[in-house]
């Protein structure tokens, strides 16, 4: 069998991935990236986001040290520089062990800009201006996406700000907007709020905030928000935004007031990377939104070509990027004998306190007419998080009325995203609400939370009072 050549444009969290396991399976593989190898994901999204998070969480506990017996002279002070500095060391130290792994698997990183100049022929030009031509036998589009930006008020890094700008700063803002109320929006309002923003207002079109997830964590979000006096101004379209005179900068609402601060944050989503990369030149087909169109082995229409992650417009997280990474890698190595599943993805949102979801919400039930019982279960409940003082949250359980089934599972609160892995696997598995109730769990933990929502769907929750 002839050693598969194979060519990946974009070393994101999806090219990475699908580029270490086709080097484990035998290919010849050269990954062309124009920026830092990790993406988004690790350069300007999740990791330096989660970094900050993490500063923001030590922060909060500082200020509440009293509360738990420890008494710290002086007041606790953000260091600004520090931050962006550990948050440097914390991407560097991850970019190198990329790098050192590509390096292991023998994996070819150019760097530059990948054009299609035909089905086989891909044109990199270096950041120096030279040019060279890489030919390929399958190539795997995993280019990404970025800050979606309104035209009207184009970012300009410094008053009118992007997510990528938001994790760079030199001091927190004392006033900021954020123009969308949405995961993104959410995580960055928590950030600067902790980290000392004397006001933070959100604007959001839609009539709630995280308007994706299941409606009973977004009104807890909303009242979190509250108690941090996070302004959340909801059904409200932003006009225009003027930077004034003075350094500050409006945005101007239609229908309400404006509001005037020293910064906006614009974060309405993401744009897909599939312009300007010769895709036209091949024959690769293109949604409405400029998403590649692929079938569920990750191929497009064009043979041999197939595409992954934010440019297929799909479910645009990491982890979805890097298993259909693997499962494209898998079809090209194996024949098409893997299809995509998107039946069971958790997604994380690290607001403070931080939002876990896999699965359908109770109002995505409803709407494709599934009979659901639901079972719930406060946080305080539990002994963990009483000695953690960290009380905020519950969990939720969608379950099939018909046959128990668990459809979905929501969890606000500490740790979130760490254990909602368990309803995945249960999910995955096809398990009942009452298979993972009777499921023994480590007592005193956060994950009994999800053990007595289970039993709560059944009414049989042990630390519940009895409905009146």
């Amino acid at each position: 069998m002839s050693e598969k050549n194979i060519v990946i444009l974009g070393a994101g969290p999806g090219g990475y991935v699908a580029a270490i396991r086709a080097a484990q399976l035998g290919a010849k593989v050269t990954v062309i990236e124009d920026a830092e190898v990790g993406g988004t994901c690790l350069n300007r999204g999740c990791i330096p986001t989660k970094t900050l998070v993490a500063t923001a969480e030590v922060y909060e506990k500082v200020k509440d040290s009293s509360d738990f017996g420890i008494d710290i002279a002086g007041a606790a002070t953000v260091n600004v520089p520090k931050i962006m500095e550990r948050q440097g060391k914390v991407i560097s130290t991850l970019v190198k062990g990329i790098k050192g792994l590509f390096k292991m698997h023998g994996i070819q990183l150019v760097e530059g800009r990948g054009v299609f100049v035909d089905r086989n022929t891909i044109e990199v030009t270096a950041r120096d201006g030279s040019k060279q031509t890489i030919k390929a036998e399958t190539v795997i589009i995993a280019t990404g996406s970025h800050p979606a930006e309104i035209p009207t008020f184009p970012f300009d890094g410094e008053k009118i700000i992007s997510s990528d700008d938001a994790i760079c700063f030199a001091a927190v803002p004392k006033r900021l907007i954020i123009i969308g109320a949405g995961v993104i929006g959410c995580e960055f309002a928590c950030i600067f709020k902790t980290l000392g923003a004397e006001e933070v207002t959100m604007i959001e079109m839609m009539p709630r905030c995280l308007s994706t997830e299941d409606f009973e964590i977004s009104d807890l979000m909303a009242r979190e928000l509250k108690k941090k006096k996070i302004k959340l101004i909801t059904n409200a379209k932003v006009e225009k935004v003027t930077v004034n005179s003075d350094g500050t900068v409006t945005a101007s609402l239609e229908g309400a007031e404006p509001v005037t601060a020293d910064q906006v944050l614009v974060s309405i989503g993401r744009a897909l990377n599939s312009k300007g990369i010769g895709l036209e030149e091949i024959g690769v087909k293109l949604g409405r939104r400029g998403d590649i169109l692929v079938n569920e082995y990750m191929e497009t229409d064009v043979p041999g070509v197939y595409a992954i992650g934010d440019v297929v417009g799909g479910i645009m997280l990491a982890h979805v990027a890097s298993t259909e990474g693997l499962t494209a890698v898998h079809n090209i190595m194996k024949g098409n004998t893997k299809k995509m599943d998107y039946s069971v993805v958790p997604a994380g949102i690290f607001t403070l306190p931080e939002i876990g979801s896999v699965g359908l919400r109770e109002q995505d039930a409803q709407a494709k007419g599934i009979a659901v019982k639901t079972g719930h279960f406060q946080l305080r409940g539990l002994g963990k998080a009483q000695a953690m003082n960290e009380l905020a949250g519950m969990v939720k359980v969608v379950a099939d009325a018909a046959t128990d089934k668990v459809l979905g599972v929501h969890i606000m609160g500490a740790h979130s995203t760490d254990y909602i892995h368990e309803a995945a696997v249960a999910m995955k598995m096809g398990a009942t609400a009452m298979q993972v109730a009777e499921t023994i769990h480590s007592h005193p933990t956060l994950a009994e939370a999800v053990m007595e929502a289970m039993e709560d769907v059944h009414g049989m929750a042990i630390h519940v009072p009895p409905a009146k």
